[in-house]
This record gives C-alpha cells, structure tokens and sequence, in this order.
C-alpha cells in the first residue's frame, strides 16, 4: 500500500477516532497539532487503527509515538511496516 493509500485510511480512522470530519493528515503533524490527542485518545487512536488495518502494535510502539513527539509520517511508515510485515 502507498503511503497516500495508508494516510486517507487513517485519516478515516482519526476523524472517526476525533470526532472531526475535517481533520486532514499531513506528515509533519505531532498529537500536539490534533486537538483533543490525550493519553485515553491515544489507545483509542491505535485500538481503532488494529482493528482497521489488522494489525498489532507493541507497547514501546504506542507509548513511542506520542512520547517521543513522533509526527504522523512516521505513523504512515510504521503501519506501512506492519502491513507489509502481514504478507
């Protein structure tokens, strides 16, 4: 799947997730650009992108990303891993 493919997923996810059906995902964005990406939004966030997608994401990858203040590019390219890690 192209990154633009896995990005517009996701972002149906997000919006979803959020609440926001004008949420646009763009790379550089960081939970600080997305308005309500607590803590509890967070699992919410990767429980719903699991389910989505069919995948698993480890501990250090879910409390990686918003810890570390990874941006949403980063985000693409680990489910990206993850579903080309499924074939």
């Amino acid at each position: 799947m192209s990154n633009t493919d896995t990005r517009d997923q996701m972002q149906a996810v997000f919006r979803n997730v959020f609440d926001d059906d004008e949420l646009i995902l763009r790379d550089e964005m960081t939970a600080d650009d997305v308005e309500g990406w607590d803590s509890m939004m967070h699992i919410n966030l990767f429980i719903a992108l699991e389910k989505h997608f069919k995948i698993k994401f480890a501990i250090a990858e879910i409390s990686g990303l918003k810890s570390q203040g990874q941006n949403i590019g980063t985000f693409v390219a680990l489910v990206n891993r993850k579903l080309g890690a499924r074939k």
